[in-house]
C-alpha cells in the first residue's frame, strides 16, 4: 500500500474525530499523476452537496504538461465515492459550524486510489502548542532510552 500524498499540516491543526475511506473520481492522465506521488492535498477540504460529496482545491497537476488539454483545471472540484449512510452521516455533522471535512492521506488499495478524510474540529492555539511540547518530551525520551 503506496502513500501518495499527505495532509500533515491537518493533524497539527485539527482535532480528529472520524476517520472514512472514500474513492475519487479521477480522468486518466490525474491517476498517472498521482501514482507519480504529485498530488498536494494542502488547504484541500470535502463538501456535501446534496447526496454527494466533492474535494475541493487538491491540487493534482497535469502527468505530461505538453500534452495536457488547455481546459484541464488542476483545482477542479473531484467527486468522492462514499456510501449514502456516509454521506448523509458527514452531511449531518456539516451543518456543525465548528465541525470540518478534510482529506487525510491520499493512497493506493489495490489498483484503486483511495482518500482518507476526517471529520475534524479546529484546534486552539494552546492546544497546538500542547501538541508541540509532547513531540519534543517524546523525542527526547526516545533519544535518552537509545543511549
Amino acid at each position: 500500500m503506496a502513500n501518495y500524498a499527505e495532509n500533515r499540516k491537518a493533524r497539527f491543526d485539527y482535532e480528529i474525530l472520524e476517520k472514512y475511506e472514500a474513492g475519487i473520481e479521477l480522468i486518466g492522465t490525474e491517476v498517472k499523476s498521482v501514482r507519480d506521488g504529485r498530488m498536494s492535498l494542502e488547504g484541500a477540504f470535502v463538501i456535501v452537496r446534496g447526496a454527494e460529496a466533492f474535494i475541493i482545491n487538491a491540487n493534482i497537476p497535469p502527468y505530461q504538461v505538453k500534452n495536457t488539454p488547455s481546459s484541464y483545471d488542476p483545482l477542479r472540484n473531484r467527486k468522492l465515492l462514499l456510501t449514502q449512510k456516509e454521506i448523509a452521516e458527514l452531511g449531518g455533522s456539516e451543518k456543525n459550524k465548528s465541525l470540518t471535512i478534510v482529506p487525510l492521506s491520499v493512497y493506493n488499495k489495490g489498483s484503486k486510489i483511495k482518500v482518507n478524510i476526517a471529520l475534524v474540529k479546529g484546534k486552539k492555539q494552546f492546544d497546538k502548542r500542547e501538541t508541540t511540547k509532547k513531540r519534543e518530551t517524546d523525542r527526547e525520551m526516545q533519544r535518552t532510552l537509545k543511549n
